[in-house]
């Protein structure tokens, strides 16, 4: 049985240099089995994600000159991406900041003019790459491929989740082997054994 998440499409997601990645705006019986998070902060991403992408895009600088990925995790909220000026990206920041159910927001947008169509086609492979290789781990147990979610931007990859330390090293290790991969920046939310969010 499927939950279906109301999305509202977003046209202008696709022109201009602006893009926005965000989750699959699908919770399943599935990813409910295998996430550590919890059903509300699984619909609460979903939500930050969205709004992100409506407020963003509302603002014709950003989006016309910008590009921008917007990954929440548990509530944390990662950017990544290019903005040309320091303002831009700090408006950015600020209104992903005050958007409901964010947490914290890790900035990691480059000051920079946005990336070419090559660029990210080279990172989406590389994130490809690193998601199958997460899931052919088998001498770990308890390791679900499925928690590590995997972002990649100009060659770097960012790895989030709610982690035990040891699979956090392990999927660190993993990402920097993919070919192309410039840096790993590991933006985990650990957990210890007993916790309430360890649902192994």
């Amino acid at each position: 049985m499927k939950t279906l998440i109301p999305i509202l499409l977003i046209p202008i997601l696709t022109t201009g240099c602006t893009t926005l990645a965000t989750g699959s705006a699908e919770v399943t019986g599935l990813s409910l089995l295998h996430d550590r998070r919890t059903s509300e902060a699984l619909l609460n991403d979903e939500r930050i994600e969205i709004n992100a992408g409506i407020e963003l895009n509302a603002n014709d600088a950003i989006r016309d000159r910008c590009h921008f990925n917007v990954t929440a995790y548990n509530g944390k909220v990662l950017l990544t991406g290019e903005a040309p000026t320091v303002e831009l990206r700090d408006n950015i920041v600020a209104i992903v900041r005050v958007i409901p159910g964010v947490k914290m927001v890790h900035n990691e947008m480059a000051i920079a003019e946005p990336t070419t169509l090559a660029s990210r086609s080279n990172d989406t492979l590389i994130t490809a790459k690193t998601k199958s290789s997460l899931s052919e781990v088998r001498n770990l147990p308890g390791f679900d491929a499925t928690r590590v979610k995997v972002v990649t931007e100009n060659g770097v990859v960012f790895l989030m989740g709610l982690l035990h330390p040891n699979e956090g090293n392990v999927a660190t290790e993993i990402a920097r082997r993919q070919n192309g991969v410039k840096q790993v920046v590991k933006v985990f939310e650990y957990i210890e054994s007993g916790s309430k969010a360890n649902a192994d």
